[in-house]
């Protein structure tokens, strides 16, 4: 038996189908996995993302703390409630985690991060914080909601007093706010606008229950992969980890190496790397029938599209794949090697090994889907 959130139980009275996710057993379906896809794009659906780590950053040098800790930088978060992505590196630029750093007063921030990686990710923070006197607490006691689609957010602040919803309706995206004891934050991993409610676990299921009452579908592990897939969102350890940097990753969007003077953690590893050839992190879309998965290699659209699977070297794998029930097409993100001839996005061509034959897919510039409309022309 694996851990359980506080929801456990009410997604085993849904009828939930439960897996062992990076040893927590959560729910990845209540029914039709493409239903709770399609009711996050086109109305609201919600997730029980309690197994994701909640840390608390505190002290006089905390802001300086995390500066050092983390590649994004928090400088940027000028204004209380505001919230960014970023990676936290090892030194040779290897990615630990993704995450997102809340600003919730001076010196006083939130960090996000994943529930399978949480127990390392709390110790290495731990031990680099101790030299900047930085508290670290695990906020153990609050589980999270997340509720996503067009209409998640007036859905959510149904359960609001009249003030609070204000409040939260007000929220600029990638901002947060604390309501009635709630930490509201518009923040998401489906490429479609919502709310990440940060709760007591106390309230959880009156909250989860609550919104069921207001239409909000429950959705499973299954629809968040194809949701964040079509969004083009790496998932940690399968589109980034520690053999891989942000810069061969899609992510060297979240890497500040403005102002030159601040150090971070992997700094000087990814000077170097930046000064040379780098993979090339691409979207794909299958031509074909066929269902794109993890490592499936991917080859020089001049190979022979019948031939085996090692008659040319591979140009590199795909890192995530799925069904798009939005595209109705296959897609998937691969990490293809420097120099690939993989062509303009939108016009290149490749071929994808699966199951020993070669099948033609064109190459996209993530994502492929954003707020229900197609973003790549099938």
């Amino acid at each position: 038996m694996g851990l359980k959130t506080p929801l456990y139980d009410t997604h085993v009275r849904l009828g939930a189908k439960l897996v062992d996710f990076g040893g927590w057993d959560l729910p990845i379906s209540y029914g039709s996995q493409i239903e709770e896809h399609h009711a996050v794009r086109r109305d609201a659906g919600m997730f029980d993302v309690s197994h994701m780590g909640v840390v608390d950053i505190d002290g006089a040098r905390a802001g300086e703390f995390l500066r050092r800790l983390l590649a994004n930088d928090v400088a940027k978060l000028r204004a209380d409630g505001r919230a960014l992505y970023s990676c936290m590196l090892r030194e040779d630029g290897g990615i630990l985690d993704d995450l997102i750093a809340y600003r919730r007063a001076e010196n006083r921030y939130r960090l996000v991060v994943n529930g399978a990686t949480r127990r390392r990710d709390l110790a290495w923070i731990g031990e680099h914080a101790r030299a900047f006197g930085a508290s670290v607490v695990e906020r153990e006691e609050l589980a999270i909601i997340a509720v996503q689609g067009p209409n998640a957010r007036a859905k959510t602040a149904t359960l609001l007093a009249p003030a609070a919803a204000q409040e939260v309706l007000s929220l600029a995206p990638f901002s947060a706010a604390q309501v009635d004891g709630w930490f509201v934050a518009r923040t998401g991993y489906t490429g479609e606008d919502g709310f990440e409610v940060m709760l007591p676990a106390t309230q959880a299921v009156s909250a989860f229950e609550a919104l069921l009452r207001a239409g909000v579908a429950p959705a499973g592990l299954g629809a968040r992969d194809t949701l964040r897939l079509e969004a083009g969102m790496n998932l940690y350890g399968s589109d980034m980890d520690e053999r891989h940097h942000p810069l061969d990753s899609g992510l060297a969007w979240t890497v500040a190496f403005d102002p030159p003077g601040r150090d971070f953690i992997g700094r000087a590893a990814l000077e170097r790397l930046r000064r040379e050839p780098a993979a090339s992190f691409v979207g794909l879309v299958l031509e074909e029938r066929g269902v794109l998965r993890a490592h499936q290699a991917v080859f020089d659209a001049s190979a022979a599209a019948d031939g085996p699977g090692d008659s040319a070297t591979p140009l590199g794998e795909i890192t995530s794949g799925t069904f798009s029930p939005t595209l109705n097409r296959a897609i998937a993100l691969a990490r293809l090697r420097a120099g690939a001839p993989v062509g303009r996005a939108g016009e290149g061509r490749v071929l994808v090994d699966i199951r020993g034959r070669r099948h033609l897919a064109r190459v996209v510039a993530p994502p492929f889907v954003r707020r229900g409309q197609a973003l790549v022309t099938l």
